[in-house]
C-alpha cells in the first residue's frame, strides 16, 4: 500500500521547471566583454536551472592576407589555403573566447557557446534569442552619462535592444556597472499563448488600449527613444469589437512588421499606428497613456539617481583608500630616511678603517723591500717552468687536430641505411608507449626510443596510401644518400611498415624553443646568428647536390631540429624534390610541380605558377630569419620588420628575450631577411655567392661577441689567483717551494713563518723570482677583459 501512495506521488509531482536562458553578447577578450561575462555570472548565478549562453559574432571569412599584408579574395586561392586559413580564425576565436569559457567551468556552473558569422551583429544577435527562447540578454553599453545615451540612441547597444523580442529583458552593462534594462513584457510560454490563442479571439472591446500599449512600448528602453517593436513573430495585437476597425489595425501593424527594418520605415509604421490610436481611442485612454509615460520616466530617473548614489559612495570609499595609503608611504619615506643616516654613518666607519689598513700596507712593503736582491736562486725555476707549459700547449693543439680530423672521417659518406625489423622497432619504442610519443604530424607519429644502445627517434607513418609511401621513399632515398653536419642523420629504417630511425635531437624544433614551451629558456641572440649560418650552409649544400639540385620545399621553424648544444639540423625531407638545370635561363634551376609546403613559407611565384626553383628555399630561409629576430608569427612579418626599419624601431619588434641585440649586425641581418622574402625571384640575392658571405661576417662578429662576455662572466684562470689572498696576483714570484704567489703576500708570510704555505715545509730560503710570463699573461687577460 505504502509503495503505491509512492508511486502516485511521483506521478503527481510537478514537471521540473525550464531552464532560464541568460545571453552574454561578447565582442572579444577586452574589458568590455569581461565586464559583461563578470555581471551575468553575479546577477544569475545564484537563481536555478539557470543556463549561460556566449553569443559571439564574427565578420564571414571572404578573403585571405598575402605575405606583403594585402589581402586576395577567398575565390582566387587554392582551396586547402582557404581551408587552413579558416581553420587558423577558428582557432583564434577559441583562444580568443577561453577565459570566458574557463571562468564559467571553474565556478561550475551551466554554459553553452554560440559562434555566428555575420555582417549583421544586429539581426544575429535577435534571431538567437528568438530562436533560443532567451528570457535576459546582457549587453555591453557605450556611455555611461544619461546625456550620452539620449545622443548616440543609435549605437550597436541600442539597436541590439530595439530588434530583440519583447519578451526577453536586456541589461545594458558599462565598466561593470548596470546602466539601462530594457524590461520584457512577457515571457515566451505566455507569448506562445498569446500566439495560440490569436487566430480563436474574433471581437473584442480593447482596441484602443492594444494600440496605446503598442505605443508604450517604443520608449521601454531606457534611454533610447527610437524603438521599434518587434516583429509579427515576438508580438500579435488583441482582436478588436468592429470588425472593420480590427481589419484597419491588423492592415496597418503588417505594413509596420513586414516592412523593412530601417528606422525610416518603423518611424513610419507608427505614425500610421498613432493616428490609428487617436481616431479609435476616447479621451480617458489618452489621459492614462500620458500617466502611464510619467510614471515610467519617473521611474527611470529614480534608477539613475540611486546609480549616481553608488557611484558616489564608491568615490568616497576609494578616497579613504588613498588617504591611508598616503599615510603608509610617508612612514615608509620617513623609515627609509632613517636608514640611509645609518648606512651613511657605517660607510664612513668602513672608510676610515680602510684608510687605515692601506698605512699599514705602505709601512710594511717599506720594511721588506730589502729582499728584491734575492731572487737570483729561483730563476731557473721560472723558465722551465714556462717551457712546460709551452710544451702542454703544444700538446693540446695537436690533440684538438687530432680530434678534428677524426670527427671529419665520421662525417664522411657511409653505406646505406642499417635495415630494422619490425619487432626490434616493436621492442625499441616499448611497444609505442604512449609516454614516449615526442611529437604527432599529419604524417605520422615520433616516437623517442633505444637502438643497439643508443637514443634515437623513431617516425612511424599512420597509413601505407600512394602518397605518403612517395614522401617516405624520398625522404629515405635523400638521407641514405647525403651526408651533412647540418642535416639530420639517418639511423636505419624498416621500409616493409614505414618506419625511420633517426637521431634523438634534445631540444625538440626551432618553433618551440623561439616560443619557449615547455618552460625551456631563450635562445641568446648570437647562437640564432650561427643557426642562421647553419640553416643557410645546408641548403646551399643541397642546392648544389650531385647530379640534380635537391629543393627542401618545406623549410620552416618546424622542421629545424636542436640539440643538446643548440646546434641546427634540417629534418622532413620527405617533401623535398630534384629539379633541372635550364640553360637557356643561365642555369636556373626550375621543376613543375604540384602545390605543397606551408602557408606563408610558399614561394609567391611558386603559389601563382607550379614553377619550383632554389629560388623558393630563399623565400622560406627568409621567414625563418625574421622569426629568429622576432619569435612572432610568419603572417605579415615581413611588413611589421620593413615598417620598423624604416619608422626606425626595429629594436621594438626584435625578441627582448634573447639578450641585448648589437644594432648594426642585426640591421643587417634584418635587411637580409627582407630581400630574401621579395615577391619576385630575379630580385632575391643567391644563395651561396651572396647571403652565405654576409652571414660569415655576421657569425664571425656575434662568436666573438659572445667569446668576449663569456670571459668577463667566466673570472679569472685558478692559476692567476694567489694562494694566499686568494685574489688576482699583482706581482707574482716563484718562492723557493717552487710555488708563484703574489710578492706583497709572500713577503708577508715570510717575515712571519719559515714554512711553506703550500706543502707546510721549511723553506730553503726566502728568495723570490719574478714571474715574468706569468705577469704577462696576466696582464693580456686584463686588457681583454676590459
Amino acid at each position: 500500500m505504502e509503495q503505491d501512495d509512492a508511486k502516485s506521488s511521483k506521478l503527481h509531482q510537478p514537471p521540473p521547471p525550464s531552464p532560464v536562458i541568460v545571453g552574454m553578447a561578447v565582442n572579444g577578450n577586452n574589458k568590455k566583454s569581461r565586464h559583461i561575462v563578470r555581471w551575468a555570472f553575479d546577477k544569475f548565478s545564484s537563481d536555478e536551472n539557470v543556463i549561460f549562453k556566449l553569443i559571439h559574432v564574427r565578420p564571414p571569412v571572404t578573403a585571405i592576407p598575402n605575405p606583403m599584408g594585402g589581402f586576395v579574395d577567398i575565390t582566387q586561392v587554392h582551396q586547402d589555403v582557404a581551408i587552413t586559413y579558416k581553420q587558423g580564425i577558428e582557432k583564434q576565436t577559441n583562444e580568443m573566447l577561453s577565459p570566458y569559457k574557463i571562468f564559467l567551468l571553474q565556478n561550475k556552473v551551466q554554459f553553452k557557446l554560440e559562434v555566428i558569422e555575420s555582417d549583421d551583429v544586429v539581426t544575429a544577435v535577435a534571431a538567437q534569442v528568438a530562436t533560443d527562447s532567451i528570457t535576459n540578454l546582457v549587453i555591453g553599453a557605450t556611455s555611461t552619462s544619461m546625456f550620452s545615451r539620449l545622443l548616440s540612441s543609435r549605437n550597436l547597444s541600442a539597436k541590439i535592444s530595439e530588434y530583440t523580442p519583447s519578451y526577453c529583458t536586456v541589461y545594458a552593462i558599462s565598466k561593470g556597472k548596470l546602466v539601462m534594462v530594457r524590461s520584457s513584457e512577457c515571457d515566451p510560454a505566455s507569448k506562445m499563448a498569446k500566439d495560440k490563442d490569436t487566430g480563436s479571439e474574433t471581437s473584442s472591446n480593447h482596441s484602443s488600449s492594444s494600440i496605446s500599449a503598442s505605443l508604450r512600448a517604443d520608449s521601454a528602453w531606457t534611454g533610447n527613444s527610437s524603438y521599434h517593436p518587434p516583429s509579427p513573430a515576438m508580438r500579435t495585437p488583441k482582436s478588436h469589437t468592429k470588425l472593420s476597425v480590427s481589419d484597419t489595425y491588423s492592415s496597418e501593424l503588417k505594413e509596420v512588421y513586414s516592412g523593412s527594418n530601417t528606422p525610416t520605415n518603423s518611424y513610419t509604421g507608427f505614425k500610421s499606428l498613432k493616428a490609428i490610436s487617436q481616431t479609435w481611442s476616447d479621451p480617458h485612454s489618452s489621459s492614462d497613456v500620458a500617466k502611464e509615460n510619467l510614471s515610467d520616466n519617473q521611474v527611470h530617473m529614480n534608477l539613475e539617481l540611486e546609480r549616481l548614489r553608488m557611484e558616489l559612495r564608491q568615490v568616497q570609499g576609494m578616497y579613504l583608500v588613498a588617504q591611508t595609503e598616503a599615510l603608509d608611504a610617508s612612514r615608509k619615506i620617513n623609515d627609509l630616511n632613517k636608514n640611509r643616516w645609518d648606512q651613511a654613518i657605517m660607510l664612513q666607519e668602513i672608510k676610515d678603517e680602510e684608510m687605515k689598513a692601506e698605512q699599514e700596507a705602505r709601512e710594511e712593503r717599506m720594511k721588506y723591500e730589502s729582499v728584491v736582491r734575492e731572487v737570483e736562486a729561483v730563476r731557473e725555476r721560472a723558465a722551465k717552468e714556462a717551457e712546460q707549459k709551452i710544451e702542454a700547449e703544444r700538446k693540446a693543439k695537436h690533440n684538438a687536430k687530432q680530434k678534428e680530423k677524426l670527427q671529419s672521417t665520421l662525417a664522411q659518406p657511409i653505406q646505406q641505411y642499417q635495415r630494422f625489423t619490425w619487432e626490434e622497432i616493436v621492442v625499441a619504442t616499448s611497444s609505442f608507449a604512449e609516454n614516449l610519443i615526442i611529437g604527432k604530424g599529419a604524417n605520422g607519429t615520433v616516437y623517442k626510443c633505444t637502438v643497439h644502445h643508443t637514443t634515437a627517434a623513431a617516425k612511424v607513418l599512420h597509413s601505407n596510401e600512394a602518397r605518403m609511401a612517395k614522401q617516405f621513399q624520398k625522404e629515405l632515398e635523400v638521407l641514405s644518400k647525403i651526408r651533412h653536419p647540418h642535416l639530420l642523420l639517418l639511423l636505419g629504417a624498416c621500409p616493409e611498415r614505414g618506419c625511420i630511425i633517426y637521431e634523438y635531437m634534445d631540444n625538440g624544433n626551432l618553433d618551440e624553443r623561439l616560443n619557449c614551451k615547455s618552460d625551456k629558456p631563450p635562445i641568446p641572440w648570437y647562437d640564432r646568428f650561427r643557426i642562421a649560418w647553419e640553416v643557410a650552409s645546408t641548403l646551399a649544400f643541397l642546392h648544389n647536390a650531385k647530379p640534380k639540385p635537391i629543393v627542401h620545399r618545406d623549410l620552416k621553424p618546424e622542421n629545424i631540429l636542436l640539440d643538446h648544444n643548440l646546434v641546427s639540423k634540417i629534418g622532413d625531407v620527405g617533401l623535398s624534390t630534384m629539379i633541372q638545370n635550364d640553360v637557356s635561363f643561365a642555369a636556373t634551376m626550375y621543376k613543375n610541380t604540384g602545390l605543397v609546403g606551408t602557408l606563408c613559407y610558399i614561394d609567391p611565384e611558386y603559389q601563382r605558377t607550379g614553377v619550383i626553383s632554389t629560388q623558393s628555399d630563399v623565400y622560406a630561409y627568409g621567414m625563418v630569419l625574421l622569426q629568429l629576430l622576432t619569435a612572432k608569427s610568419a603572417m605579415a612579418l615581413a611588413h611589421v620588420v620593413e615598417n620598423a626599419i624604416r619608422d626606425g624601431k626595429l629594436m621594438d619588434v626584435l625578441d627582448a628575450r634573447a639578450g641585448k641585440w648589437p644594432m648594426a649586425e642585426t640591421t643587417d641581418l634584418a635587411l637580409l631577411a627582407l630581400s630574401c622574402v621579395e615577391l619576385h625571384r630575379r630580385d632575391r640575392p643567391d644563395l651561396r655567392d651572396q647571403i652565405l658571405p654576409k652571414l660569415e661576417i655576421l657569425k664571425e662578429a656575434a662568436d666573438s661577441m659572445r667569446d668576449a662576455a663569456i670571459a668577463l662572466q667566466s673570472g679569472p684562470p685558478s692559476h692567476f689567483i694567489c694562494p694566499i689572498l686568494q685574489e688576482v696576483m699583482m706581482e707574482p714570484c716563484v718562492a723557493a717551494d717552487g710555488y708563484t704567489y703574489d710578492r706583497n703576500a709572500i713577503e708577508k708570510w715570510l717575515e712571519k713563518k719559515e714554512n711553506s704555505p703550500m706543502t707546510n715545509l721549511p723553506m730553503p730560503s726566502k728568495n723570490l723570482i719574478p714571474n715574468y710570463t706569468l705577469l704577462s699573461a696576466i696582464m693580456e687577460w686584463k686588457s681583454g677583459s676590459s
